[in-house]
């Protein structure tokens, strides 16, 4: 069923979301496919998009995986085409080797994806790739193109999966396939010509942001070469489905990425001071026998030359917090040694650690992980893991000055702050939760889009007697996670007390005019309240009402 979402999700993304009620009209800003949706327009759909995956447990909300591809995702975006562009970066859920972009500057890229590049340059490929698409219109046009077949039928294999939840699952394969195949010729020449596109910005883009413009075709090389005979279409990574691959692509990529190679060579040598070549890039382009196979659970080493650490410890992060069985992780790692020193040896042995702290088994995690954080005691994904193995083994004490250190030196880093958050409040005690409210109000003040950082506030707010701030927190959890009828009532609710001040009244009526309109049309398109965000994790929360869905991206004053 997830597979089949994702799919849908990545469909609509691709040939649904232009569609607008006609007789409205927007400014013309240069071509008629500019003229499909508003930048707010696109921002909107795109966040809806992302609110809809997370309702169904698909977006990894992991703070320190979500500013590490943000951080390759905006350094890239700094040398693309159009980097005044917001762009939002998320993880996906998924095993499947695939990535995507929405309108708005939404990227999505599965977890499957980062676990399986060997290099972080092949990451960085295929989000300059995807940012290429959004860079150059190709998601308007495509909406241009395909709306008015594309509409209803999306909607009807929308209506068809939410109506199938709970069946055998049969139901909404059979909707995927009969919608796809009506709209599948329509859309394929149109792609075509823009995947080629998209990766001639994209090598640029990589180029100019100083990483091996080869990687991009190395990277779909790779993916090329597991087309082998009688590998049929479950041997075919989503990655080539949605993004179609034959040699000539590969060829042309390959040709362009050694054009801009070679005059980057020539303009460092005309340079009378030689800058230093950022890790990451190759002055020749990697031959065939340099790319390693797509790495398998059970059978695969990760490789380790080249690699940078960071990347390698986020890479084995992704693969142990997208697991749906923990303890299927915990053997590979124990099965697969590697060089004591090595990067692959440190990035595996904190993969381990990890895995064993989902398990519970956090003294042996410990274990691991002190030697790493001693080698390397300003690393924080080791810090950070550590002091999370101290509170689960009920070293509190030790846990709250690691975290205390932590926080001193990155004040404003949102993982320590939510981890250090969530230690703090397990006490149940007013000042705790006081003192946890005081290191998450500065995040919200970003434009923060995680449930947990709302989630915690709230229960942290309850602490610390402020049930007002607590109750419009758990309505932003209920919208972030896709319930915008929970979160309409929680609002609702809220109103009929009587100790709300002028000001907290007037915040709460505006987010509720602000939600209405998104609940109207979940009611006018047939979406019942139980069918919204009803696969989304289960929340703690300290009331009768639940956690919920939507947020949108602003500055909540209400929780200054």
């Amino acid at each position: 069923m997830r597979n089949w979402f994702i799919a849908l999700l990545s469909l609509c993304a691709t040939g649904l979301a232009g569609a607008r009620e006609s007789g409205v009209r927007l400014p013309d800003i240069g071509s008629s496919a500019g003229a499909i949706m508003s930048p707010q327009e696109q921002r909107a759909y795109g966040a809806s998009m992302l609110h809809e995956l997370r309702s169904y447990n698909l977006i990894l909300d992991d703070p320190l995986l979500v500013e590490y591809l943000n951080a390759l995702g905006y350094r890239l975006v700094a040398h693309s085409d159009k980097p005044e562009q917001a762009y939002t970066f998320f993880v996906v859920r998924d095993s499947a080797i695939n990535a995507f972009a929405a309108p708005g500057g939404y990227i999505g890229m599965n977890a499957g994806l980062i676990t399986t590049a060997v290099d972080e340059g092949e990451v960085a490929a295929v989000l300059a790739h995807e940012i290429a698409h959004i860079s150059q219109d190709h998601l308007l046009r495509a909406f241009e193109d395909s709306q008015k077949a594309s509409l209803p039928i999306a909607l009807a294999m929308l209506g068809a999966l939410i109506a199938s939840q709970g069946s055998s699952g049969d139901g909404a394969e059979a909707a995927m396939v009969a919608g796809t195949s009506l709209i599948q010729q329509r859309q394929i020449n149109f792609t075509r010509k823009d995947e080629i596109e998209a990766d001639r910005v994209g090598i640029q883009t990589l180029t100019r942001a100083d990483f091996d413009p080869h990687y991009m075709a190395s990277f779909f090389a790779r993916m090329e070469r597991t087309l082998r005979p009688g590998a049929g279409d479950r041997g075919i990574p989503d990655l080539l489905r949605t993004h179609p691959v034959n040699t000539d692509r590969i060829s042309d990529a390959k040709a362009r990425a050694d054009a801009l190679a070679q005059e980057q060579k020539a303009a460092r040598a005309r340079s009378s001071i030689l800058p230093p070549i950022p890790a990451g890039y190759r002055l020749t382009p990697p031959r065939d026998d340099d790319l390693s196979p797509l790495p398998r659970l059970d059978t695969t080493v990760v490789r380790a030359s080249g690699q940078d650490l960071y990347f390698a410890l986020m890479r084995e992060r992704a693969r142990v917090l997208a697991a749906e069985q923990p303890s299927a992780l915990i053997a590979y790692y124990a099965n697969n040694r590697h060089e004591a020193g090595s990067v692959a040896a440190a990035a595996a042995s904190y993969g381990h650690a990890l895995s064993l702290y989902r398990m519970g088994q956090s003294d042996k995690a410990r274990e691991l992980l002190q030697p790493l954080a001693d080698e390397a005691p300003s690393l924080m994904p080791y810090q950070l893991a550590l002091a999370q193995t101290e509170a689960q083994s009920g070293r509190r004490t030790d846990a709250l000055n690691r975290y205390e250190r932590l926080i001193a030196n990155s004040p404003s880093n949102r993982a320590i702050a939510l981890a250090y958050a969530q230690t703090l409040i397990e006490d149940g005690k007013a000042g705790s939760g006081r003192r946890a409210q005081d290191l998450l109000r500065p995040l919200m003040a970003e434009e923060v889009d995680d449930p947990e950082v709302y989630r915690v506030f709230a229960r942290a707010s309850e602490l610390g007697g402020d049930k007002i701030r607590a109750a419009e927190a758990y309505a932003d959890v209920a919208l972030l996670n896709g319930r915008l009828e929970d979160a309409m009532n929680q609002l609702r609710t809220l109103t009929e007390r009587r100790d709300l001040d002028y000001y907290q009244r007037a915040r709460i009526e505006a987010r509720i005019a602000e939600v209405t309109p998104y609940v109207l049309e979940l009611r006018r398109r047939g979406i019942k309240p139980a069918d919204q965000g009803r696969l989304a994790p289960a929340f703690s929360c300290q009331d009768s009402n639940s956690c919920a869905s939507m947020s949108l991206r602003r500055n909540n004053p209400a929780l200054e």
